[in-house]
């Protein structure tokens, strides 16, 4: 049975979860996720999981947090004043703000907690320091 290579695209159905069964993203009931393989579009895990598929074939695969999002880098959550945001926003804890890096990029950072202050925004990836569970089935070599 044919498997995919470098270069290969592809089209997979997934389902992705937490380790208490918490589904964060699925590509059911949608089309599936088609992307090349070797280009580093997808985390790690989850490609070299495909690899292994036929087309037909499905698998499940629990990948821990350095094959998926990495750990928690604490050095991403940061104090910053309450002046800095964005005026009329009413902050919520788990809100998602963009806001520029200080290398230039365009990042997302969620608010971790606020006071009058200050605000502490995380610019950690939200699924760092979790295993994922991906049931991944290969649908096709495009």
């Amino acid at each position: 049975m044919q498997k995919p290579k470098s270069g290969d695209t592809v089209r997979v159905h997934y389902t992705g979860t937490l380790d208490d069964g918490t589904e964060f993203d699925t590509s059911r009931g949608r089309e599936p996720l088609e992307f090349a393989m070797g280009k580093g579009q997808l985390i790690a895990g989850f490609e070299n999981a495909v690899a292994d598929l036929g087309v037909g074939e499905s698998c499940k695969v629990t990948l821990p947090p350095e094959e998926a999002y990495g750990e928690v880098n604490q050095s991403m959550v940061q104090d910053v004043p309450r002046e800095l945001m964005p005026e009329g926003v009413e902050l919520r804890e788990g809100m998602v703000l963009q806001g520029q890096s200080q290398e230039g990029r365009v990042d997302n950072f969620t608010v971790v907690s606020f006071t009058e202050e200050t605000v502490k925004l995380d610019a950690n990836h939200p699924l760092a320091g979790k295993s994922l569970t991906f049931d991944i089935e290969l649908i096709a070599i495009v």
